[in-house]
């Protein structure tokens, strides 16, 4: 399975994987599971960090960076048809952070795992948190 790992989720998956159902947490940990951060959710924490809405106990770089490698989670760039696809989106979610997630999952293929119920309302694969 390929995921894209929203950016609560991210956050979750050190600080706090109780958080994780039971059979996520396993599928977080199988070997078989790819998982994706959008460069777009590393952009959110970084906004949030600096708005003084996110604590973390480095920088949002050095965050994100130590993060990825204990979590063998793989950088997703943001790409022009990424960006493109967001505005042929209906409007069902407002976050402009998770409408980037859905074009990118939607042209990537992948499933998103998130505990945002909304994010189903869109033509996407959810993996519930």
């Amino acid at each position: 399975m390929r995921l894209l790992v929203d950016t609560q989720c991210f956050l979750w998956m050190t600080a706090a994987p109780s958080r994780f159902r039971e059979t996520t947490r396993q599928l977080l940990r199988a070997r078989t599971t790819t998982l994706y951060f959008s460069a777009a959710s590393a952009w959110e924490l970084a906004i949030k960090h600096a708005l003084g809405k996110l604590s973390l106990p480095d920088t949002p770089a050095a965050y994100v960076e130590d993060r990825l490698r204990r979590t063998r989670v793989t950088p997703l760039p943001i790409a022009m048809p990424h960006a493109l696809h967001v505005g042929g989106l209906p409007a069902l979610h407002r976050d402009p952070f998770d409408r980037m997630l859905v074009a990118q999952a939607q042209i990537e293929k992948l499933a998103i795992l998130t505990s945002d119920r909304q994010l189903a309302a869109y033509d996407v694969d959810i993996v519930d948190a």
